[in-house]
């Protein structure tokens, strides 16, 4: 047990106020046959509806209708819900007064549309260490790759010494907010101002460290920032790009259809097209009326909150995790920069050995989940090159997978306890249950744990047994 390590509530008035997230009462099944509370740990995968999210979207529904283009009373509203949350995650993000926000699916659609609209001839300085959404949107433009830096300063001097270098024409420098690896933040600000001291432009990957503090581009001198309604409460499908409006006023629709276009016409057999301005240019099709409201509702609660509140329940658990995992023979986790440097909860590690034997990363996560109801993340995280670098520094060979627990509003001091014990005792004895490994992964054997009721009370052994189901992934 780990009852050396006090619990790090923080100031009472604090901990109170908390936001609440759905599902945080729900109990999982054990191949044991046991139930037991979820520890999610997975928050920087993708992040729960907070309740206040999920009550507005159930008050919106009944208003649900088309919008920009109806007459209907519900139209109407729908169109005023869509335009307001637009203004909000303006505000939310800091960008200024006259900036244009473009809802979009995710972050990746974000970039991707941004990497659409870049003027011929840029070039593209981004990290190693980025997520792939912010290494692989630039495919059409000259790419600047830099490596994974081994310090703030030292991503400073790399970035300035690539923008000395690069040839003359439009320049577009791509910052993380927070390593979606390691959590640690990276200099927004300090990059920026290298950036703009080169005459390039900016473009945040606010994707983790949106929900988790203050975003205030224009004070940073940031020209876009892209962000993802999934990772911050709200899992309804909508992301956004917001800044400035230029290049993207300029550029071809990322999306031809009803809304990106203003007015098609036909003359001597071909068709004419008047594409719309900003921001209906880029939204083409029938908006996500509801994951705009929810995003949007989502930053609102999240602000009101106050980041004092959010970052005091986050740090906390953060270090009891880090303090933990140090404890643990066999268990290295990855960093960047120097231990102590500022991040959010994100902790990936490598577990060196399981019961005696070399470790499988996708074993240990498997085994968290079906015995202990702990869910975390296994593989390279959508960062393959940082991950194979921050193994490297580690290890003499190059592993590639390792396993991240990531924390949230919705996380406890008993989730953190319950993983450190769990992974003290896999490391110590190896799995209690039976598994097989396929092509897909690991499979517990037998796997008796029921679906929930809505999945036709299938268990995960009954769904994996279909013809048309291959592995072990339901």
């Amino acid at each position: 047990m780990l009852t050396e390590h006090p619990v790090p509530t923080g100031p009472t008035h604090l901990q109170d106020r908390v936001p609440r997230v759905v599902g945080s009462g729900l109990t999982v099944p054990l191949v044991t046959g046991q139930r037991v509370p979820y520890a999610n740990l997975d928050h920087a995968a993708s992040t729960p509806c907070l309740v206040e999210v999920g009550q507005a979207v159930e008050r919106l529904l009944p208003w649900y209708s088309s919008v920009h283009r109806g007459t209907g009373f519900t139209s109407r509203v729908a169109t005023l819900t869509y335009e307001r949350a637009r203004d909000a995650v303006r505000r939310f993000v800091g960008a200024a007064p006259g900036a244009t926000a473009l809802f979009t699916r995710n972050t990746t659609d974000a970039l991707n549309l941004l990497g659409r609209a870049l003027p011929p001839h840029t070039t593209v300085i981004r990290f190693a260490a980025d997520h792939h959404a912010a290494l692989l949107a630039w495919r059409g433009s000259r790419v600047c790759r830099l490596g994974v830096p081994a310090s703030p300063g030292q991503a400073v001097g790399l970035l300035a010494g690539a923008l000395a270098d690069a040839p003359r024409g439009p320049k577009l420098v791509v910052i993380t907010g927070a390593s979606n690896v390691t959590g640690e933040l990276w200099p927004v600000a300090a990059l920026a101002e290298a950036a703009a001291a080169h005459g390039a432009r900016t473009v945040l990957d606010a994707a983790q460290s949106a929900a988790h503090g203050p975003l205030d581009i224009a004070a940073w001198g940031v020209d876009w920032v892209a962000l993802s309604g999934h990772k911050m409460y709200a899992p309804f499908g909508a992301g956004a790009l917001v800044g400035a409006s230029d290049w993207l006023a300029g550029a071809e629709p990322y999306l031809a259809g009803g809304g990106a276009s203003a007015r098609v016409a036909e003359a001597e057999g071909r068709e004419t097209v008047l594409w719309s301005g900003l921001p209906h240019r880029h939204e083409a099709g029938s908006p996500n009326v509801v994951g705009a409201y929810a995003m949007a509702v989502a930053g609102e609660a999240l602000s009101a909150t106050g980041w004092d509140v959010i970052t005091a329940h986050e740090r906390g658990l953060a270090a009891r995790l880090r303090d933990g995992l140090a404890r643990i023979p066999g268990v290295c986790p990855l960093g960047m920069w120097e231990t102590g440097s500022p991040a959010v909860g994100v902790v990936s590690f490598g577990v060196s050995h399981c019961g005696g034997e070399p470790a499988d990363q996708r074993l240990v996560a498997t085994a968290l989940s079906a015995e202990h109801g702990i869910g975390i993340r296994d593989g390279a995280f959508c960062a393959h090159q940082a991950v194979r670098a921050l193994l490297c520094r580690v290890h003499r060979h190059q592993p590639g997978r390792a396993l991240r627990a990531s924390i949230g509003l919705g996380t406890t001091a008993e989730h953190v306890d319950r993983l450190l014990s769990a992974l003290t005792e896999l490391v110590a004895h190896g799995p209690r249950w039976t598994y097989r490994n396929t092509p897909d992964g690991w499979c517990p054997v037998p796997d008796p744990r029921p679906l929930p009721d809505f999945l036709e009370h299938r268990t995960l052994a009954a769904e994996r047994a279909r013809p048309e189901q291959k592995g072990c992934t339901p």
